[in-house]
Order: C-alpha cells, then sequence, then structure tokens
C-alpha cells in the first residue's frame, strides 16, 4: 500500500507539473497584450511598456515560468491582474457553490444513475430495457443550455417553486443540479447495465437464488457490490469534472461559482487567474481520482495494491 501511495504521489507531482507548462505556454500564446487589455484601448505605448514591466511580462517565458512554479511551490496561486485580489481568495468565495452543486449533482445522478441500469439490466431485452437506454441516450446528448432553460421555465416562471437565478440556498441549486445531472445520470446508467448484464450471468448470482433468496434482493447484495467498481470509476471523473465548474450551467443560473469565475477572467484576459484557477481545478481532478483508486479496494476486496 505504501509503495502504490508513493508511486501515486510521485505521477500526482508529474501530472501537475505537465499542466502548470501546458496551462502557462497555452495562455502566454492567445492572441493580444494583457496590458493592453487591462488600460484599454485608448492608452500609449509608454504607459503599456511600463504596466508589462510592472507585471514582468516584458521578461523571456522561461524565466516568467520559473517565477510562477516557484510561486506554486510555495502554495502561491498569484493575484489577479483586475481586480488585484489574490486567486485564492477569488476560490474561497467561489468554490464553495461550485462544491454544494456538484455534491448534490453527483448525489442525483448516482442514485438515479444505478437504479435505472440495475433495471435496465434485470429487464434485459424488453420494453423497460429499451425506455431506459433511450432515456439515458437522451439525457447524455440534451445540450445543457436548453435544459436548463426548459426546466427554469416549467419549475421555476410557470410553477414558481423554486428561484429563477441567483443564489438563495439549497433551493437555487436545485435546477442547476438536475441539468448537471442529467447527462452524468446517462453515463453512470449504461456503464451500470452493462456491467451488471455481466455480473447476473455469473455462477454465484444463481447459487444465491437457489438458496432461496430473493431475486432483488441478490441482485443488490450480491450482484450490485461486484459491478461497481467500473460505475466508480465513471463516478470520479464526473464529480471531478462538476468540481472544475459547470461553466454554461452557471452561467445560465447566474450562480457566481468556479464557472463563471473562469468566464470573467477568459473575457477580461486576466492569465494569472486563468493559470491559477486552472492549476488548482487540476489539484482536485488528480486528487479525486487518487481516493477512486483507494475506494476499489473497499468495494472489493480482492483488489489488493502493489
Amino acid at each position: 500500500m505504501q509503495r502504490y501511495l508513493i508511486k501515486r504521489l510521485l505521477s500526482l507531482f508529474g501530472t501537475l507539473f505537465g499542466v502548470s507548462v501546458l496551462v502557462f505556454l497555452i495562455v502566454h500564446l492567445i492572441p493580444g497584450d494583457p496590458a493592453e487589455h487591462i488600460l484599454g484601448e485608448h492608452t500609449t505605448q509608454e504607459a503599456i511598456k511600463e504596466l508589462r514591466t510592472e507585471l514582468g511580462l516584458d521578461k523571456p517565458l522561461l524565466i516568467q515560468y520559473v517565477s510562477y512554479a516557484g510561486k506554486l511551490l510555495q502554495g502561491n496561486l498569484g493575484t489577479s491582474y483586475m481586480t488585484h485580489e489574490t486567486i485564492w481568495s477569488q476560490i474561497v468565495n467561489r468554490f464553495p457553490i461550485t462544491l454544494q452543486l456538484a455534491a448534490l449533482s453527483i448525489v442525483i445522478a448516482v442514485v438515479a444513475g444505478v437504479i435505472l441500469g440495475v433495471i435496465s439490466a434485470v429487464k434485459h431485452n424488453t420494453i423497460i430495457d429499451r425506455l431506459m437506454v433511450i432515456c439515458s441516450l437522451v439525457g447524455i446528448s440534451a445540450p445543457g443550455f436548453w435544459v436548463a432553460l426548459l426546466l427554469i421555465w416549467v419549475f421555476a416562471y410557470k410553477l414558481a417553486l423554486v428561484p429563477i437565478s441567483g443564489y438563495e440556498g439549497i433551493r437555487s441549486l436545485i435546477l442547476p443540479a438536475i441539468t448537471i445531472a442529467m447527462s452524468t445520470v446517462g453515463a453512470i446508467a449504461r456503464m451500470t447495465r452493462s456491467s451488471m448484464l455481466d455480473v447476473i450471468k455469473q455462477d454465484y448470482m444463481r447459487t444465491a437464488e437457489a438458496k432461496g433468496a430473493a431475486y432483488y434482493a441478490v441482485v443488490f447484495r450480491h450482484g450490485l457490490k461486484n459491478a461497481l467498481i467500473p460505475v466508480i470509476t465513471v463516478v470520479g471523473l464526473e464529480f471531478g469534472s462538476m468540481l472544475a465548474g459547470a461553466v454554461v450551467t452557471e452561467t445560465v443560473f447566474s450562480l457566481h461559482g468556479i464557472g463563471s469565475m473562469a468566464i470573467e477572467a477568459i473575457g477580461k484576459r486576466d492569465i494569472t487567474t486563468i493559470q491559477g484557477m486552472t492549476f488548482f481545478l487540476a489539484v482536485l481532478f488528480v486528487l479525486t481520482n487518487l481516493v477512486v483508486d483507494f475506494i476499489y479496494s473497499y468495494v472489493d476486496p480482492r483488489i489488493k495494491y502493489e
């Protein structure tokens, strides 16, 4: 276990190093001068040159990256060019909303996706199975902005059950969470169905049923647990993506989370914020995958880390 953990941590640092390099290069190779964007169109070349020197943008890219990487090693994500706030302070203000939204979304997606997947597998090749498959495809294919607007029109405007936009507590996150969960429900349901179809054919399932156990008890107690490994992988990846911020959903519902923060930073050409936020999200993503790896052994004791 310790050797495996050390290997994973080393690979984690390698991944984050690669992310830092790619993000730095991509952001700095985008056309446009951040200094000119900050000062506006009606500024002078002298002012632009002075600001570039102040921000360190006049130095070679290698020097800029070394400075950027040195700050990352100290836990410093930088300071916004536009607002002069630290990236950490912006993340602390914005991330709780995204975290709540992601947590609620993944709970909805897992509960609905696993139930639909199990039912679809148990009713294999029946009309119920076909309907479940069609619903999964619709959920995966439906554009997020369209689903969001439809939910707003029905539940917020017509029925007035929840706020239309903004953050007013957990009620404000119900519609955004359903919007995000729809595509994830489809992915989890399809994976659960596929995995359960393999498990249902196993001898131990027939043996448990022959001993007098109720069929659905066998399915959920024995079958589902052994079918969860690929499902957990999908859940981990989807949750990592949700933590990265649902840009479209947060924009439609006017939620000031990580997604809207990304849109604002890109629109303002605030490269420090873009870099810092992207690196923070990369750390979250790889840590989520690391946690998922260790969950495997609790779900299936046969898995050993060597």
